[in-house]
């Protein structure tokens, strides 16, 4: 592997694919994104990316490809089945991406789990060896840094705080489950659960690009709404922010971190939605060691998940579990 040679990075999510050349600081210098075809099969959808990588990689020499998806898959052989890319059904995409660059190592991840990365590398988490990332959006996902290094699970899961029991006689979950912190907090079931209570959007769209990139337009619409003052969107933001604020009451006492960043679009919502989150945080985490911890805003924005696949080559120590392949 050249180390002084970028990294391929791509981001496979369910309405595109992002790829970029990421350098050994971990800046994104060229990307391109492009929409996934909503009824593609596996072979449509993998020539989409292949001609994405193509046109952005330029013919550069490279480091190694880093790859960032959404799951489930099997890991770290990365045969995936993004729940929201149904043309993909343990598709092997890290051994198709393997054949299109023999010889460079090529490592993958769940996505939630490299945006935790990016933001621990080189983002809001930066510094500290203890620290959970999450990703609230259309979904609710995280990955967990302790000790200075990633936390794979056994099946390359862990630090899937989406999936903890915020409310137990709660709403079904897409999961099968019911009172997920994702059921709750994700925008679709916020903007469903206002919609429900009487809410009807008044406030223009919100201007952000982290909307635009990860929020659905209802879900931007109701935080828009909440800063403007509406009761209705003001207690639906409350709600996800008291479901965040106990979900991430038992992982501080769980893991005993140092800081929890929070990205994605429904985290653009600002004050309406931390500080619901911090009220919580602080009635539920009485132990003293659970209190040190901080919850901020993530701050690399649309390429945090590009940063974070980038890292699995580039900061592999860290990020890439020992003895595994490539």
């Amino acid at each position: 592997m050249t180390r002084d040679a970028p990294v391929l990075a791509v981001d496979v999510g369910g309405t595109k694919f992002a790829v970029g050349m990421v350098d050994a600081d971990g800046e994104v210098y060229r990307a391109a994104r492009a929409p996934t075809p909503p009824t593609a099969g596996s072979a449509e959808l993998w020539r989409t990316l292949s001609e994405l990588v193509d046109h952005i990689r330029e013919g550069e020499r490279i480091a190694g490809v880093g790859i960032g998806c959404g799951g489930p898959m099997t890991w770290p052989r990365g045969e995936v089945s993004p729940l929201n890319l149904a043309g993909w059904r343990d598709f092997p995409l890290r051994a198709e991406l393997t054949a299109k660059f023999p010889g460079a190592p090529v490592r993958i991840h769940n996505d939630a789990i490299c945006v935790a990365i990016a933001e621990h590398w080189r983002g809001a988490g930066r510094g500290s060896a203890n620290m959970l990332g999450m990703v609230v959006s259309t979904g609710v996902g995280g990955g967990l840094i302790l000790g200075g290094k990633v936390i794979d699970g056994g099946t390359g899961n862990a630090g899937h705080i989406g999936h903890v029991i915020v409310e137990p006689e709660g709403v079904a979950c897409g999961c099968g489950g019911r009172g997920c912190l994702e059921a709750v907090a994700r925008g679709p079931a916020l903007a469903a659960w206002a919609l429900d209570q009487g809410w009807r959007p008044t406030a223009p769209e919100m201007p952000d690009d982290a909307y635009r990139e990860y929020g659905s337009a209802t879900a931007r619409r109701l935080a828009a709404d909440a800063i403007a003052g509406d009761e209705i969107a003001l207690s639906a933001m409350a709600r996800a922010g008291h479901a965040l604020g106990l979900a991430i009451a038992s992982a501080s006492h769980l893991c005993d971190l140092d800081v929890v960043t929070i990205g994605g679009g429904v985290s653009q919502a600002g004050h309406v939605l931390f500080g619901p989150l911090d009220v919580t945080l602080r009635e539920h985490a009485r132990m003293d060691f659970a209190r040190r911890v901080r919850v901020v805003p993530a701050a690399l924005g649309q390429d945090a998940g590009l940063v974070g696949a980038a890292a699995l080559v580039l900061a592999g120590d860290r990020y890439w579990s020992p003895g595994e392949a490539g």
